[in-house]
């Protein structure tokens, strides 16, 4: 395997990532993506998610495989006086620090922020958990679902009159580890100026939380409780799934003008007068309504040409397409959204296009027996302190 160059936004930022699962490692990625040298700490036994499979790929779950190219590799039992003296060697030499320990593990082991943080005064420690430090709920696990649950988002996804229902994929570890990200620029950044580090808190909790509008906002405004909408929005309409003479189509009119445009291509123009559906608020109103008019027509047509007409009409629409589709698709080749390597190895491309210093990909994810020394060159191999 041959690592190229880091280059990048983030070249020349070293980055310890000590964490685990998935929002620390995703946020260890990103900077990885965008040429931050980031070497992944794992215990012996290696991350949890190296087994959450199938499928694998060389005895690797798919699952790490996903969040863990652009890294080097080493594996300390930081519980040990071996291990953790090795950790200090590598925070001397590093930027930023990503860990999401149980609360109270780093400090017990004498390896916390509070001790760190003095004899490393540059260092920008980056701790992801489930709610915090403190607090009611601080210290306490937290996965994905459980904050799901917890912060209100599965209450208000799934169908009128269904339970709640879990987002099919994990939002708030993968916004948590976005979150990680901002904290750490900011911090850089912030260092700059100062010449000091400091300490970047993303608790999921609070991510899932965040991610809450505009249910939050309406409650907020007038303290009703939100409700399961389906596949609508709570806000306006009509912006839903349709029925098509094929696969659904998704509508999003965000406007009046793009209702009427919409009522055009659909041989409704009348409807664009209703004064049941005349102006925004009352689409939304008389939804139940507006429907069933909007899908008699809709159900004559072939979803291809409604999206065609709907988007050349300024009307955003897309087909409701299963995961193969969505990747296969030209314009996701286009983005460069999939990256493939002579390894084998295929995943997602990152999503944040730089003109001057784009994303690059050097290596893929690291398998048993594949794990770089920090310093060494890449397919060097290394053992387990």
């Amino acid at each position: 395997m041959t690592e190229r160059a880091a280059t990048g936004a983030l070249a020349g930022i070293r980055v310890l990532d000590l964490s685990r699962i998935l929002g620390g490692p995703y946020c260890g990625q990103i900077l990885g993506d965008h040429g931050a040298d980031v070497l992944k700490v794992e215990p012996p036994e290696g991350d949890d998610t190296r087994t959450w499979g199938p499928p694998f790929q060389a005895g690797v779950a798919s699952y790490y495989m996903g969040l863990n190219r652009n890294k080097r590799v080493q594996h300390l039992d930081l519980s040990g006086d071996e291990g953790r003296a090795r950790l200090l060697e590598l925070v001397a030499q590093a930027d930023v620090l990503v860990e999401n320990f149980k609360s109270g593990t780093m400090e017990r082991w004498g390896i916390g922020y509070d001790t760190l943080s003095q004899r490393f005064p540059r260092l920008v420690w980056c701790r992801v958990s489930g709610f915090g430090g403190d607090g009611p709920l601080g210290g306490l696990p937290g996965y994905d679902a459980a904050v799901q649950a917890m912060s209100g988002i599965m209450s208000v996804n799934g169908e009128s009159g269904g339970g709640a229902l879990r987002v099919g994929l994990p939002v708030v570890d993968m916004v948590t580890g976005l979150h990680a990200v901002i904290g750490v620029l900011l911090a850089l950044q912030e260092r700059q100026r100062s010449g000091r580090g400091q300490l970047v808190e993303a608790a999921l909790y609070d991510s899932g939380l965040s991610l809450l509008h505009p249910h939050a906002a309406n409650w907020f405004m007038d303290g009703r409780v939100p409700g399961r909408t389906g596949n609508a929005h709570p806000n306006i309409y009509p912006y839903d799934t349709l029925r098509t003479a094929s696969e659904p189509v998704f509508v999003t009119v965000g406007n009046d003008r793009q209702f009427a445009a919409f009522c055009g291509c659909i041989g409704l123009p009348g409807l664009a007068h209703d004064p049941r559906f005349a102006r925004a608020g009352d689409r939304s109103r008389h939804r139940a309504e507006l429907k069933p008019l909007l899908e008699g027509a809709t159900q004559a047509l072939p979803a291809a040409e409604l999206v065609e007409r709907l988007m050349a009409a300024g009307v955003p629409a897309a087909p409701v397409l299963q995961v193969d589709a969505a990747l296969e698709h030209p314009h996701t080749g286009h983005r460069k959204m999939v990256v493939e390597m002579d390894s084998g190895y295929r995943g997602l491309g990152s999503p944040v296009a730089l003109s001057r210093t784009p994303a690059t990909y050097r290596h893929a994810p690291l398998t048993p027996g594949e794990d770089f020394l920090p310093g060494d060159a890449c397919g060097q191999r290394e053992g387990s302190l």
